[in-house]
């Protein structure tokens, strides 16, 4: 029987994937023809959406993007076979924007039933568990030390400290925290893992367990995700059944049970204590820090929180070894980051790269440029709370360290483009709008400073006392970046000072006045 892959993931979806299934089953119920309809996950190639897949004897043959209207005609041509036809694009595994990536975190993604259990165990799945099982959770903790993990939600705080830290901590119960609240402008790694690989999430923080002797875990995920939702719920029973969560997990005599709950859509609960408090149905409010959650956690517990692609990146660390992981990467940044592309370019999708490769790299040989054809004038790197790079920065590698050196995050890896035409005192109002609108309202500085900034800029671009508003503007974004109590207001000043700093002249500031 032919194998015929139709994308699942939600972006696929709303545009179109869903009609193109039904289309694709009904014309082959229509010529009598036999075939196996699977939902994949989407490869992250969005412009080729939805990206139809039929298994042949030389591989997997992909169209693209194809509509509905068009599924008959694709009949018509023999794309059951594999033959040409305007949108067949060749092997997926061919195309160049796939083909040059290091897919470690998302090896699955795109190529297998994101609930199939089987499916995942006959790509490697649960190889990783199966060894740490064996092994003593200070080993298990050594061996994602030695990975160079770093938490990939914006920190870049070693994943290894932050386990050894709950190992070490003494109490009766520990927990496992994912933190699956993807709120960040331009970005969708977390989603495209939970829809189409939820298995490795599922392994990833069982794994965690096993490290720290957790034995719950919690998914905390954005309500703005159902797809996401039903494909961990389905996985999650799945693994139940299968052993592979529960009570004495293959046999080994240890237990790790795990739900999902739903965040409500504050931006704030993105932020690790703010999301504990949520869990625990608490208002969403940030926590003074110490105790780390790390020592005093969920319900007052040792805590593990990790974001999805952090946790997700774990298996093939047990899997293959924390070494191969490392040799991924440059200096203090390894293994692989997806990077998401998305504004204003002609390719966007979702890209894993090991550290090093050029932020130009990432917008032009893989975003193709500028969907309008205009000249990128700016990039935010790191949600909205990113510096907006200029051109002269573009040739930054991709490193947590070399972004630092720049004054930039970056954060959870999400890229979004700009072209020429782009007002960038309107970008940084609206860092600052942004700020004032998701501020937990716990810190003056936060609460207030946000909404002093707003009318701070306004003034600004209209011209009234330009010269000390732009003082005024500075100082008031050093009290949030030192005195807020998280990273919302502490980190709204990054795409202000950097949109004043790099474009002054959007604010009618002249080269004099940005000096002083």
């Amino acid at each position: 029987m032919i194998k015929v892959f139709v994308p699942r993931d939600s972006s696929a979806l709303s545009l179109g994937a869903e009609e193109v299934a039904n289309a694709i089953q009904v014309e082959a119920a229509k010529r009598d023809i036999g075939i196996e309809l699977i939902r994949n996950g989407s490869r992250g190639m969005y412009w080729l959406e939805p990206l139809v897949e039929v298994a042949t004897t030389a591989g997997r043959i992909a169209y693209g993007p194809v509509r509905a209207r068009e599924v008959s005609l694709l009949f018509e041509a023999g794309f059951l076979q594999g033959a040409a036809h305007p949108l067949r694009l060749g092997l997926t595994e061919d195309i160049p924007y796939l083909k040059n990536q290091e897919r470690l975190t998302f090896a699955r993604v795109g190529i297998t039933d994101p609930v199939s259990l089987d499916d995942y165990l006959t790509h490697e799945g649960y190889r990783g568990l199966k060894r740490a099982l064996d092994m003593a959770p200070a080993a298990i903790v050594d061996e994602v030390a030695q990975s160079g993990l770093r938490g990939r939600g914006g920190a870049a705080f070693p994943t290894g400290i932050k386990w050894r830290t709950v190992l070490n901590a003494a109490a009766a119960q520990k927990y496992v925290v994912c933190n699956a609240d993807e709120g960040d402008s331009g970005t969708f790694s977390d989603r495209l893992i939970m829809e189409g690989d939820p298995f490795v999430l599922i392994e990833g923080m069982t794994i965690a367990g096993m490290a720290v002797g957790a034995t719950k875990g919690y998914i905390y995920l954005r309500v703005e995700y159902p797809h996401a939702h039903r494909a961990l719920n389905e996985a999650i029973e799945a693994a139940y059944r299968a052993g592979y969560l529960g009570k004495d997990i293959l046999g080994s005599g240890r237990s790790f049970d795990l739900e999902v709950r739903l965040g409500a859509g504050a931006y704030v609960c993105g932020e690790e204590t703010s999301l504990l408090e949520s869990l625990e149905g608490k208002r969403g409010l940030v926590r003074f820090k110490p105790p780390l959650p790390a020592i005093k956690g969920l319900f007052g517990q040792p805590t593990i929180i990790n974001n999805v692609i952090s946790l997700a990146s774990v298996p093939i660390i047990l899997d293959k070894g924390g070494d191969y992981y490392r040799d991924f990467g440059m200096g203090r940044s390894r293994g692989t980051l997806p990077i998401q592309l998305a504004g204003n370019l002609k390719h966007p999708g979702l890209v894993e790269k090991a550290f090093g490769l050029t932020l130009r790299e990432l917008l032009y040989d893989y975003g193709g440029g500028s969907a309008s054809g205009r000249p990128l004038r700016a990039v935010q790197v790191g949600g909205p709370l990113g510096a907006y790079l200029p051109e002269s920065q573009f040739d930054t590698p991709i490193d947590y360290e070399a972004f630092a050196a720049i004054w930039a995050v970056l954060g959870h890896g999400g890229i979004v483009a700009f072209d020429d035409t782009v007002n960038m005192a309107e970008m940084a109002r609206y860092g600052m709008e942004f700020c004032a609108i998701e501020s937990c309202g716990k810190c003056t500085p936060c609460r207030i400073g946000s909404t002093r900034g707003v009318e701070v800029i306004d003034k600004i671009t209209s011209g009234i006392e330009r010269d000390k508003n732009v003082r005024l503007l500075r100082d008031l974004s050093d009290t949030m970046l030192n005195g807020s109590l998280c990273a919302l207001g502490g980190m709204t000043p990054y795409p202000v000072l950097s949109a004043l700093n790099h474009f002054p002249e959007d604010f009618g500031v002249s080269a004099t006045e940005k000096a002083a």
